[in-house]
């Protein structure tokens, strides 16, 4: 019995451990092999109703743009779009077996062609605000990872439609 015990004890503990070593070894080949197939991209910001579309100096009190429609513009053509909500956020969601985080920060910007005018009467007409893109991290919610990407400052361009 004594003989026994120990054993018994022994591959007790090597259960516990494999127990314990599985899920990260299953989170490392997720994340490294799998993981562009349970993962997303989520480029997420707020556009203020200021002429360049970012929070006022020193974060004085700045009117959110509701209802403005933003677009995700690459090489030219638009190839997503959202409508931010009356606090002025949007979100926009991409899958990440038809886009490439490399090239969407490189080849991919921020356009918002509602005129400005429709938020405040005393800014321009026409035009609009670009941004280029910022890649800050990501999140991870079970087997799904979520790279997010912000608006790197959104600048007025007078030739945006």
């Amino acid at each position: 019995m004594g003989l026994k015990s120990p054993l018994v004890m022994f591959s007790f503990f090597l259960l516990v451990v494999g127990i314990t070593i599985m899920p990260l070894a299953e989170a490392q080949l997720l994340g490294g092999i799998l993981g562009p197939l349970f993962g997303l991209l989520r480029i997420q910001g707020i556009v203020y109703c200021t002429p360049n579309g970012n929070i006022g100096v020193n974060g004085t009190a700045t009117p959110a743009f509701p209802n403005a429609l933003v677009q995700l513009r690459c090489g030219g053509s638009v190839i997503s779009t959202a409508t931010t909500n009356g606090s002025g956020v949007f979100s926009i969601l991409l899958d990440p077996l038809n886009f490439i985080l490399s090239t969407v920060l490189s080849g991919c910007g921020l356009a918002v062609n509602t005129p400005l005018a429709s938020c405040n009467a005393s800014l321009p007409s026409v035009g609009g605000l670009v941004s280029n893109l910022q890649f800050i991290g990501n999140t991870v919610a079970g087997l799904l990872n979520v790279g997010n990407l912000i608006p790197s400052g959104f600048l007025f361009n007078a030739s945006v439609n």
